[in-house]
Parts: C-alpha cells; sequence; structure tokens
C-alpha cells in the first residue's frame, strides 16, 4: 500500500519499527500535494524545506533512542488560523497576508512535542467564517469527490487535504461546525472536543466563547491519536479546563454500544433535509439498534433556536476580536502616504483587508452590541444559549448521547449559494447547538447521498468531557459500516 494511503496509526507504527523514515513519509505526501494540490487547492503555504527538516529531525531523535509517541514522523496538514513561527500564518484574509508571526500556538507546540511534521498550512475561510472556503481571499478549496463542489467550511482546506490523500490527519476549528461540517461533505471523521478541552492560545479568534481545535482525519482511531496529542490544560488559555483527557483512545479502539442509550433528536428530522441524507441517517440509528444499542426519541425544543442565537453572539464577539486588526501593529496597512490621519489608514486597511462575510459579521456584531440594542439582541441570544444547555442536560438525564445528521444535505455546488448568506448559514443548522453549550460532538461517515453519491456524516454528541463517548459510538458505527462497505467510504471517492 501506498505511504500517502496508510492511517496515520499504520504510519506511526511503520516508523517507529524502521520499516520507513519519517523522511520518506514526509516526502511521499509532499510528492502527492504537488501532484494533485493544484485541482484541489487545499493549501495556502506549503515549504519542502522546512517540513523535511521537520522530518530529519524526527528521524535524529528516533535515532538518539528517544521515546516518542504514537504519531512521531506522521504528517499533518495544519489550518491556517494556528500560529507558527516557522510559515506564514493569515487565516485566509488579505490583512494578515504575508504574516511570520513570533510564536508557536498551544496546538502548534503540542504538535512538534509530539514529533509530528507539519506539511503547510491549510486553506480556509476567512477568520472561520463561512462554510465552504469560498470566503477565503486566496480562492476556494475543491471537494476531492466532486471538485465542482465545496470541501465544506471553514476548515475546507484541511478536509481536502485529508480526503485527497495529501495528509493522514489535519487540524481544524469547529465555532458552529466548522470541522464537524467539512468532515461530513468530504467523508471524513471530524471532531469538536468539549469547550476548553483543547487550547485556543495562539489561535486567531473569531469567537472566543465558541471557538474549539480539533482533528480531523480519515479513522476515529486516528482523530483521537491526535486529540490526544494536543490536548489537556494550559495555563495560557484563561478557558481551559483543568481536568484529566478523557480516555479517547481506548475508547475509539473499543467500539461497544451494546446497552447503550442514544438519543435522536426530534427537532433535527424534517423540512429543509435532502431525503438521501435523512435516509443515511435512519440507516445508521438502526445499525446502532442492531450492535445492542437503546434508542430513544428525544426533544430538545429550543435547539430550533440555536442558529439565530448563534448568528447573533458569534459576530458580536467576532466585531470585537477583530478590532485588533487596525493597520498600526502588523499586517496590512493601507494609504499611509503621510497626508492620512491614523483613522483614515485604519479604515482604508480595514476596507481593502477584510472580505464581504467578515464586513457582514463585523456589522451585524457591532449592531447587537450597540447601546439600545444589547439586551434586546446580544442579551436574548445568550439567554436562549442557556436554555439550549438546559436542553442538552434533561436530554442526557435520559440518554447516554444524541444523534442526528450532521448537515442537511451533502456539499453543495461552488457558487450555488455565494449570494444567500442564509442559505449559506444553514449549512450548520445541526452543529451549533454543541458550540453554544460547549458539549462534545463528532462526525463520522454513514454512506453516500442517493441523489448525488456524496458523502453523508452522522453526528454524535455526548455531555461536556465525555468526549470518549462520542468516539466509542463512532469507532462501533465506523467498523460495522466497512464490514458492511467492504472497506472506507473514501474508497469510493474518485481518483484525483
Amino acid at each position: 500500500m501506498s505511504l500517502t494511503r496508510m492511517t496515520a496509526a499504520e504510519l506511526g507504527e511503520l516508523i517507529a519499527s524502521g520499516e520507513t523514515s519519517a523522511v520518506e513519509v514526509a516526502q511521499a505526501h509532499l510528492d502527492r500535494i504537488a501532484a494533485v494540490d493544484g485541482q484541489v487547492k487545499a493549501f495556502l503555504h506549503v515549504d519542502p524545506d522546512t517540513t523535511l527538516e521537520q522530518a530529519r529531525g524526527v528521524d535524529a531523535r528516533r535515532a538518539a533512542g528517544e521515546e516518542l509517541g504514537p504519531l512521531a514522523g506522521v504528517p499533518i496538514a495544519h489550518k491556517d488560523v494556528f500560529t507558527t513561527k516557522d510559515m506564514p500564518t493569515t487565516a485566509a484574509s488579505k490583512i494578515l497576508e504575508g504574516w511570520l508571526p513570533p510564536y508557536d500556538a498551544t496546538v502548534t507546540a503540542r504538535l512538534r512535542a509530539a514529533g509530528m511534521v507539519i506539511l503547510g498550512k491549510t486553506n480556509m475561510d476567512e477568520f472561520a467564517m463561512g462554510s465552504s472556503t469560498e470566503n477565503s481571499a486566496f480562492g476556494p478549496s475543491r471537494n476531492p469527490w466532486d471538485l465542482t463542489r465545496v470541501p465544506g467550511g471553514s476548515s475546507g482546506g484541511s478536509s481536502a487535504a485529508v480526503a485527497a490523500y495529501e495528509a493522514p490527519l489535519a487540524t481544524g476549528t469547529d465555532t458552529g461546525g466548522s470541522i464537524r461540517q467539512p468532515a461530513a461533505v468530504t467523508g471524513l471523521i471530524g471532531m469538536k472536543p468539549t469547550y476548553g478541552g483543547s487550547s485556543r492560545y495562539g489561535l486567531i479568534a473569531f469567537a472566543s466563547s465558541l471557538d474549539t481545535p480539533g482533528p480531523l482525519a480519515r479513522t476515529v482511531l486516528d482523530a483521537a491519536l491526535l486529540q490526544e496529542a494536543f490536548s489537556g490544560h494550559d495555563p495560557m488559555d484563561s478557558t481551559s479546563i483543568d481536568e484529566p483527557v478523557p480516555s479517547i483512545v481506548a475508547a475509539a479502539r473499543n467500539g461497544d454500544v451494546a446497552g447503550l442509550r442514544v438519543g435522536v433528536v426530534r427537532e433535527f428530522d424534517g423540512e429543509g433535509y435532502q431525503p438521501g441524507v435523512l435516509a443515511r441517517f435512519r440507516e445508521a440509528v438502526e445499525l446502532l439498534e442492531s450492535l445492542g444499542a437503546k434508542v430513544i426519541e428525544v426533544s430538545c425544543p429550543n435547539f430550533t433556536y440555536a442558529l439565530p442565537a448563534y448568528y447573533l453572539i458569534a459576530p458580536s464577539e467576532c466585531s470585537s476580536n477583530l478590532a485588533r486588526f487596525d493597520a498600526m501593529r502588523y499586517g496590512l496597512r493601507v494609504g499611509d502616504d503621510g497626508t492620512r490621519s491614523a483613522e483614515e489608514v485604519m479604515a482604508l486597511t480595514r476596507a481593502e483587508g477584510f472580505g464581504a462575510e467578515v464586513k457582514r459579521r463585523m456589522m451585524l456584531g457591532t449592531y447587537a452590541l450597540s447601546s439600545g440594542y444589547y439586551d434586546a439582541y446580544y442579551g436574548k441570544a445568550q439567554q436562549v444559549r442557556t436554555l439550549i444547555a438546559r436542553d442538552f442536560d434533561a436530554a442526557f438525564e435520559q440518554v447516554d448521547v444524541l444523534v442526528s445528521p450532521t448537515t442537511p444535505t451533502s456539499a453543495f455546488e461552488l457558487g450555488e449559494r455565494a449570494d444567500d448568506p442564509v442559505a449559506m448559514y444553514l449549512a450548520d443548522l445541526c452543529t451549533i447547538p454543541s458550540n453554544l453549550a460547549g458539549n462534545a460532538a463528532i462526525s463520522v461517515p454513514c454512506g453516500l447521498a442517493d441523489e448525488d453519491g456524496l458523502p453523508v456524516g452522522l453526528q454524535i454528541m455526548a455531555p461536556v468531557l465525555a468526549d470518549d463517548r462520542v468516539y466509542r459510538v463512532g469507532a462501533a458505527v465506523e467498523s460495522a459500516l466497512a464490514d458492511r462497505w467492504g472497506g472506507p467510504l473514501l474508497a469510493k471517492a474518485p481518483e484525483l
């Protein structure tokens, strides 16, 4: 089997045994990037010399007898929202084009400490605002299943890289579904850890109370190995949870759901859902029941208000967070010819540096936070957020996990929703509640939609700090469906 077709766990074992080297594995993936990324456009920055230097360092550490982790020498695609001191970090925005950070994000630093080899920085919706990567200032990424379709977003470059076998693993961030939604539409595993379980330090902020780093992978075990590598308490992040990381790798190897109570969310089954998506979801629920799980219908009535609440809370936070891009300290500066005031330079820079969707959300947020409107909009949205968290609490008194489709539809065509932001926002209809409540949620592939033959995702949600539960259920679904399909879902994807 080609090195690029192996799982991260398999590559780690192969490198550890000495059957191959980190350099050979890195070179194989760099060759794959060179061969197909002109079509996929997953990466914004690739530096083969830096990547191979990292790989040589891992091989040298192993040769010196250093004890390394299970992912040492394994390549990874890194979302361009995490700071990297040896590669530019742009958040796919013109306002940060070419910016080289002076420090590593905690996630970046932990990947390096684990011996992982960063292949490059992946494309994304600008400042993580979007569901398709079409909001990138540098052009969209494409879905390897169908190059005329979106790979999801905002972590679409990461999902495209893994689905196209350009990388075995990738990092993403999930603010309203930006890991799970791209995973669902590209046939991958995408995990949103419990909020605070993975550090936001060095992550360029969109909405600080929602942003959650997490893994994208081709198998449940690979996702668990990656999450374990970068998770844990970080004193540099004030929202970091000072609790032990759940035993997610053991859960990913287990996959036993006998006796588990699985709740089907009534509100996520109805109008606006693609028939093929609902058909695969219902088959996945039947599969869980056949594996010994007890299926119970659960109502979470306030979930129907999650989308409007999110689109008040997230823009309000982005309005505050993006105020730092003022042309005075770093990044783009426009009109500074000595004739204009600082305020004029700032206005010109922000007008040219931010894209249309970022401007839309900043204006929405500024309005919602303004005097006279704060209580009516932002304050009410936060109250709804509390009601959604209470719905989760009530549901988890009845069941161990909740399930739903990850997205209402399969991957839509590039440009299809470009002029309809509300239709774009609906891509995150099922994923947003877990961001508002902060609990763990994963998307696993559950088949192909009848209408277009494109991947469909099953979302599994668990209580705060019960990340191991979603891995356990995900592993069960993955194993049973791989047996039924005769292999992983990605094997059905067209060859690039």
